[in-house]
């Protein structure tokens, strides 16, 4: 099944992403949100994004011309229609998707695919928001979209065999490598990941080391470029205790508990790089 048409509902930052790659790739995009700001705030982040490449001589103007010419904005679901593969790409709210899904469902054909762009929520019981669960799948980009070679795809309990090797196909045809897991939370790469940056946070805690420390530690010693503390500070504490405290009462282990320390920090407004203060300073 060669899905063409790709329609992208968000034009945040996620989304539009979504969209770039997709329409680099050749492919047509109709990316939906429910304001015509919103929407022109997308497509203006794409053309920056373009634009970029432009001055660093990745792409040609006419590349970057052709690649804008491929996304229509809308605020109109009814153009879904059209579209071979649906990704929902609002924000992390699990209500908010339901919503929507119901929505997309409600509208594409039969034969369409409908994916989810989560890194958290359960893929089953979003699909169950559709009347084609066997033809639904998670899609975890990663940010920024256009950078990022990863796409992770996750399997709800009815996602069919034809629809995996669909999206596998799609994901080659946008670049990406895929890997593949099971509706679990936190999915691989974040059910790693994540309580990894929380034991980070547990040895600064601890007074093991300064936080330039652990964080150098881990850049020289195992190849990561960036550290676990600073790279909690780009996700948000916010969004880093959002997903511990997932964990914990998903998997019913303590080994997933959050640490102490993100939650004051969290109580105490101390967010990350979004508001300036995390582990670092950057005022």
């Amino acid at each position: 099944m060669k899905l063409k048409t790709i329609g992208i509902v968000g034009a945040g930052t996620m989304g539009n992403g979504i969209a770039q790659v997709c329409s680099a790739a050749g492919l047509s995009v109709i990316m939906v949100d429910i304001s015509t700001e919103a929407v022109a705030r997308g497509l203006a982040t794409v053309a920056g994004s373009l634009e970029r490449l432009v001055r660093k001589e990745k792409i040609s103007s006419a590349d970057k011309d052709a690649t804008l010419a491929r996304i229509h904005g809308t605020t109109e679901y009814a153009e879904l229609a059209a579209t071979d593969l649906v990704i929902e790409a609002a924000t992390e709210n699990e209500a908010l998707k339901l919503h929507i899904l119901a929505q997309i469902d409600a509208i594409v054909p039969p034969a369409t695919l409908i994916a989810t762009n989560t890194s958290s929520l359960s893929v089953t019981r979003l699909a169950a928001a559709t009347q084609r669960p066997d033809r639904f799948i998670g899609t975890h980009f990663f940010n920024p979209v256009p950078m990022m070679a990863l796409l992770e795809l996750i399997r709800g309990l009815q996602t069919s065999d034809d629809t995996l090797a669909a999206v596998q196909d799609f994901a080659k045809v946008i670049g990406k490598t895929t890997i593949v897991a099971r509706n679990s939370p936190g999915f691989a790469v974040n059910r790693i990941l994540c309580p990894m940056i929380n034991e980070a946070v547990f040895a600064l805690q601890e007074g093991l080391a300064s936080a330039a420390d652990i964080d150098e530690g881990m850049k020289l010693g195992c190849n990561h470029p960036i550290g676990p503390l600073a790279l909690a500070d780009l996700i948000g504490l916010d969004t880093m205790l959002a997903v511990m405290e997932m964990f914990y009462a998903g998997f019913n282990d303590p080994k997933y508990r959050p640490a102490p320390l993100l939650k004051e920090m969290v109580n105490a407004g101390l967010l990350g790089r979004k508001n300036g203060r995390g582990f670092y300073d950057y005022r």
